[in-house]
């Protein structure tokens, strides 16, 4: 099975011979849905940026333990942007494909731009609008979150738990500003009983409420410490903060590691000793203004942090929307690579089937659904057609054959045959009728019969209107200054009437009629050649016995008598010479084919009209001074004889004054295997009616012509195979008065030792 590589936009190729074998018709430009290494190339890197962007999305929104910090965000976006590259690439080869098929012309490739248009379009748009509106409620969802009244929420809650602390503080500065006072009056009482001051040290602490009561040395160490429970640790201050402390103004400071307040003041009268206090606070206070202060510190970061964020979520909206719309792009150019691919191969098939190839099949593909069903319809109609087409081709091969034969037949009949249609206009010539008419083949066809031969409009309308299939008649015809005598026969066709037509066969039968006649007068000159001249001889000797025996003796009126008997014998002389004509037409002597010189021959012939008519001027043409050839000289000398006797005979009929001076011109030359001689007189010439028929015997012009001599002139030169042409001298000189006669006979010509280099025409 053979393979179409490619199908041309409409390069119309020859139709497929009937014995091809089908074709596979193939597209080199997606023929295939897409080749498989580019469909698996294609789908992992849809299925890589659609990774990449889930990723993207699930970082950003805060859906893995991975923190959306400033690196993880730019490698998520290279990712994604690399896979959007490659997956820009591998759409963009696609595209050149599709925009290349679309220059090249393929078959079904403007509707692979549309529908690859159409599927781009319908994956921009949604995609383009997820987009707008994301941004757009992201940026409205920031102008909220930021706006003025929410900021005023988080810095009242500030401030309340400022205030929370700050009463605290305040508190417990004041506990500890009295109660250092106290400590400074027990002063020798802790130099000088340590258990009793314990004892009133604790009970300082215990009145005021504190969770916890220290005296502690400026290195840190603790001098003493209030027995009171407290189940937070208590956190020092380090050195550095005691040395910034003096005995007026106390530090207070929140622990949030212990939830509590606590407040340190150097004590008067001790060694370098301070007073620290603390006091815890309620834990569920404390959780919230810990909550508070990191809910103000985190808005006020990602305050800062606005334009940054936004940038960071219109880029992650853009790259997913530019994954999107390029993963719905590949699909939507595979998709409309399936959707074409049966198309385009069923377009090109078309096209091939269109050029007249009906063997071209379409492959089919079960995947491809009812396009494939289309395909499969499409493979059936084309085989369908090609078995059609080969049963036509098989008939017209058959009609062809048969045409050719009977073509064949026309051609070579010798009988002209010709068609004629309903409407009398010719359809059908055959060479011989070409030459019939006198017309050829190009100028008859389509043309009435009645314009193009109208000799044969009498016998055609008679067939056309009768009721007899064939009519048959004898017409004579007139071409180029000659009559001929046809048998004609008109045929009608066996047909409907729509498609009724005529067969006209034409016989030439002029020779056979002139061998007819011919034959008839023959018989007719032999019988009057025997029942005449038996009795002329008696006559004769009677008359001329009459004459010698009683000439002497009449003597009343003798001259009469004299003139009587002389008036008999000569007109049995001239009975004789009649007779001796008739017997010479009668029994023809078969020719004596020799070796002869037929300018010799003229020559001779001319010598002694020359010499028998010296008042009329004789010129003689011939082609060389010796023409040798094979013919019978007598016969010949006598035919030409014949003719120039008769020339001479028409320029003595022309008037004297018109005649002026009589002139004959004889000329011989050789045609192929032909002599051919003119004879041109300036005599009275031709008539233009019945020309033909003076070949025929006892046919005249003259009054005292017997009719013989061309029908003798023409059986000598049908004895050597030519014939006699009657014409008018106008028609070899124009304007010339007189009559142009032909003779044209075969004559094998003979080859002398030595020929001139160039022929010499001779004049005699």
């Amino acid at each position: 099975m053979t393979t179409v590589d490619q199908v041309a936009p409409l390069d119309p190729a020859a139709a497929a011979p009937a014995s091809v074998a089908p074709s596979v018709l193939l597209d080199p430009v997606s023929s295939a849905p897409m080749p498989v290494a580019s469909r698996l190339i294609g789908a992992i890197a849809v299925g890589l940026a659609l990774l990449c962007a889930a990723a993207t999305f699930v970082v950003l929104a805060g859906l893995t333990p991975i923190a959306p910090v400033h690196e993880v965000v730019v490698k998520l976006l290279l990712a994604d942007l690399a896979a959007g590259l490659l997956l820009l690439a591998i759409i963009g080869r696609e595209v050149w494909m599709v925009v290349r098929a679309r220059r090249r012309g393929y078959a079904a490739s403007r509707l692979h731009v549309q529908i690859v248009g159409l599927f781009a379009v319908i994956a921009a748009v949604p995609t383009v609008l997820v987009a707008v509106v994301a941004s757009t409620t992201l940026d409205r969802g920031l102008d909220r979150f930021f706006s003025t009244r929410t900021r005023a929420m988080i810095e009242q809650s500030l401030i309340v738990a400022d205030a929370y602390v700050s009463e605290h503080a305040q508190a417990i500065r004041g506990e500890i500003m009295a109660m250092a006072f106290d400590l400074g009056r027990a002063k020798p009482m802790f130099d000088s009983d340590r258990e009793r001051f314990q004892k009133f040290y604790t009970a300082q602490a215990t009145a005021r409420g504190l969770s916890a009561a220290m005296i502690i040395h400026a290195d840190g160490s603790t001098v003493a410490r209030a027995d009171v429970t407290m189940d937070k640790a208590i956190v020092l201050p380090s050195a550095k903060l005691l040395g910034q402390i003096t005995e007026t103004e106390p530090q207070v400071a929140l622990i949030p590691e212990g939830d509590h307040v606590a407040a340190a003041i150097k004590l008067h009268g001790y060694d370098d000793m301070y007073l620290y206090v603390a006091r815890v606070l309620d834990p569920r206070v404390v959780a919230q203004l810990r909550a508070t202060q990191e809910s103000a510190g985190e808005y006020a970061n990602l305050e800062a942090r606005r334009l940054g964020i936004q940038i960071a979520f219109a880029l992650m909206f853009a790259v997913i929307a530019l994954i999107v719309l390029l993963s719905s792009a590949w699909i939507g150019l595979d998709f409309a690579n399936r959707l074409v691919a049966p198309i385009r191969r069923l377009i090109g098939a078309a096209n091939v089937v269109s050029t007249g190839n009906l063997h071209v099949r379409v492959p089919i593909r079960r995947s491809e659904g009812d396009l494939a069903q289309l395909g499969e319809t499409f493979n059936n109609m084309t085989q369908e057609l090609q078995t059609q087409h080969d049963d036509i081709v098989r008939a017209r091969d058959l009609i062809d054959s048969r045409r050719r034969f009977t073509e064949a037949v026309l051609a070579g009949a010798s009988a002209g045959v010709i068609g004629v249609n309903a409407d009398g206009r010719i359809t059908i010539l055959n060479r011989s009728a070409e030459r019939l008419i006198a017309r050829p083949e190009r100028e008859a066809l389509g043309q009435p019969l009645t314009e193009v031969a109208p000799e044969l409009a009498e016998i055609f309308d008679a067939a056309r209107n009768g009721n007899q299939r064939l009519v048959q008649r004898q017409v004579t015809v007139s071409r180029n200054g000659q009559e001929r005598n046809f048998s004609v026969r008109v045929t009608s066709e066996q047909a409907a009437q729509s498609e009724h037509g005529y067969v006209i066969t034409i016989d030439d039968v002029t020779e056979l009629v002139i061998a007819q006649r011919s034959a008839a007068w023959a018989d007719i000159a032999r019988r009057i050649a025997h029942e005449i001249k038996n009795p002329l001889t008696p006559i004769q000797l009677s008359a001329e016995r009459l004459r010698r025996k009683y000439g002497k003796v009449i003597v009343d009126d003798p001259a009469v008598f004299e003139q009587c008997t002389t008036t008999i014998v000569r007109q049995v002389d001239d009975i004789k010479r009649m007779v001796d004509e008739f017997s010479r037409f009668a029994r023809m002597p078969k020719a004596v084919i020799a070796g002869e010189d037929v300018a010799d021959t003229v020559r001779q012939v001319v010598f002694l009209m020359r010499v028998g008519h010296p008042d009329i001027d004789f010129e003689v043409d011939l082609a060389a001074e010796s023409m040798p050839a094979r013919f019978d000289r007598r016969l010949i000398s006598q035919a030409l004889t014949n003719i120039v006797k008769n020339a001479t005979e028409a320029i003595g009929a022309v008037p004297v004054a018109e005649l002026g001076r009589g002139r004959i011109a004889v000329s011989a030359q050789r045609d192929g295997k032909d002599i051919v001689i003119d004879v041109i007189d300036n005599g009275v010439g031709l008539p233009k009616e019945n020309r033909a028929r003076l070949l025929e015997p006892y046919v005249t012009t003259r009054d005292k012509g017997t009719g013989l001599g061309l029908a003798i002139v023409g059986r000598i030169l049908e004895e050597h195979g030519g014939h006699i042409e009657l014409r008018d001298a106008s028609e070899k000189i124009p304007g010339a008065r007189g009559a142009w006669m032909q003779l044209r006979f075969t004559a094998e010509a003979i080859e002398t030792p030595a020929a001139p280099a160039e022929p010499q025409r001779a004049t005699v």
